[in-house]
């Protein structure tokens, strides 16, 4: 039997690494990202409503922007209204399985929201975040691609390679 006194700074040794990783702002240098390139979508169907100024994209949704990738069953395009902002597009509101990809770097989740103008994309729903061979989970991500910074929220687990085998 292990005593007490053994095994308590053991377990201290262990978890406090992950704690402080977990509660701490996450690194997102591989989603550092420049939101003014153009954005290229391709879908299975495109459905247009004029009258809100949005259209749907629909099956095997996949959108590039620079070396950015999102992926996903359906994603609403929202355009911009005013007479400057014709035709740009404000914001993607993708649902059905989320896959984001720049670099090293992958999240999924059940839907997210990219808000072109300020660069933040904000993941929900089971999100998983990969890098390199670390993995994060929560039920939000927010992303702020112009700093490649980002917050976990709501019960964050974390798996942290330590490098030996």
């Amino acid at each position: 039997m292990i005593k007490r006194s053994i095994l308590y700074p053991l377990l201290v040794a262990i978890c406090l690494p992950v704690t402080a990783y977990a509660q701490a702002q996450v690194a997102f240098g591989g989603l550092k990202h420049d939101s003014s390139l153009p954005i290229e979508i391709s879908a299975d169907q495109l459905a247009v409503d004029q009258a809100s100024g949005s259209a749907t994209f629909s099956g095997n949704v996949m959108i590039g922007q620079g070396e950015m990738r999102l992926s996903a069953g359906k994603v609403r395009v929202e355009y911009a209204t005013g007479t400057d902002t014709t035709g740009e597009i404000s914001r993607l509101h993708a649902t059905g399985g989320v896959t984001l990809v720049n670099g090293a770097e992958a999240a999924e989740a059940r839907e997210a929201v990219y808000t072109i103008a300020s660069g933040v994309v904000v993941m929900t729903g089971g999100v998983i975040l990969t890098q390199g061979q670390n993995a994060l989970s929560s039920e939000k991500l927010t992303v702020n691609l112009k700093s490649g910074t980002g917050q976990m929220d709501g019960r964050v687990k974390s798996i942290i390679q330590t490098g030996s085998n």
